[in-house]
């Protein structure tokens, strides 16, 4: 990921350099269905941090510098001009947000970035990258329940692989400092066990106000409460934070779905452990 030059010749007398950030934007990434929204409710929790709904913003804009790059070429400007113009538009509208809401440090939930971070890497050098990582087993079943069991078997053929591991090559190289990684199963057995050491990696001080997202006001749609709202009925909890659902797509996948996972995907279930215990 390289870092596009910040004063060129090319800017408008008018227009800001592209510098970084008094304080790096958060991006959480990781497979859908691994618990990202709950982790942007307890960062938009944060009294410091905005993480809103999701805005796929940046992901339909990337095809402006690749595959519709030929078309705009004929424009004169370099692609920096139009990586800086777009990163002006997407700090600006994140900054109006954090105004709006008496906040200073924005965050971007969209797991769909996770298959577009050589770009978000251009557009923001200095971004930090939170990586949630859920057993394979889980992420399959909760597509089966939420999109049917064609969803399901897509994922289980590939695609849970393919958002881990572009997640996780961030591990290597320049982006390793800026790289911090966590479980779901972790998370919703010792919630604040998991999120000490990452807000220590943020930077921002411990607030026990994430603990208690749930009382928070989020800018967020009511889907999300309805359905975590019927999950805690279905597992009879009611913490805000639910554990029923660990383990649940290991223990109930039909062996389609198991056998799809495992031959795809089963030397990385492997290495992060979810094929312990004979699983």
């Amino acid at each position: 990921m390289t870092e596009p030059t910040t004063d060129p010749s090319w800017l408008p007398a008018t227009a800001a350099p592209a510098t970084a950030a008094a304080v790096r934007p958060i991006f959480i990434i990781g497979s859908p269905r691994s618990g990202t929204t709950l982790l942007r409710m307890i960062l938009d929790s944060h009294p410091r941090i905005s993480c809103g709904e999701e805005t796929h913003f940046l992901r339909e804009l990337e095809p402006i510098t690749g595959r519709h790059w030929r078309m705009l070429e004929p424009y004169g400007f370099p692609k920096a001009y139009w990586l800086h113009r777009i990163r002006s538009l997407y700090a600006g509208f994140q900054a109006d947000y954090l105004a709006r809401r008496g906040k200073v440090r924005w965050a971007e939930k969209d797991p769909t970035y996770t298959l577009h971070l050589p770009y978000i890497g251009e557009l923001f050098p200095d971004a930090l990258y939170v990586h949630l990582v859920r057993d394979g087993h889980d992420v399959v079943a909760s597509y089966r329940d939420r999109w049917g069991y064609r969803s399901a078997a897509r994922v289980a053929r590939g695609e849970w692989k393919r958002y881990v591991t572009a997640a996780r090559s961030l591990r290597e190289g320049s982006a390793a400092d800026r790289y911090h990684e966590l479980r779901y199963e972790d998370l919703v057995v010792d919630p604040e066990a998991v999120l000490r050491p990452l807000f220590t990696f943020l930077g921002e001080a411990w607030d026990p106000a994430v603990l208690r997202f749930d009382e928070a006001e989020h800018d967020a749609t009511d889907r999300y409460q309805r359905f975590t709202a019927e999950r805690r009925a279905a597992g009879g909890e009611t913490s805000a934070i639910y554990r029923s659902r660990v383990g649940a797509g290991a223990a109930k996948l039909d062996p389609v779905l198991r056998r799809l996972l495992r031959t795809t995907s089963g030397s990385l279930l492997r290495d992060l452990g979810y094929l312990d215990g004979g699983r």
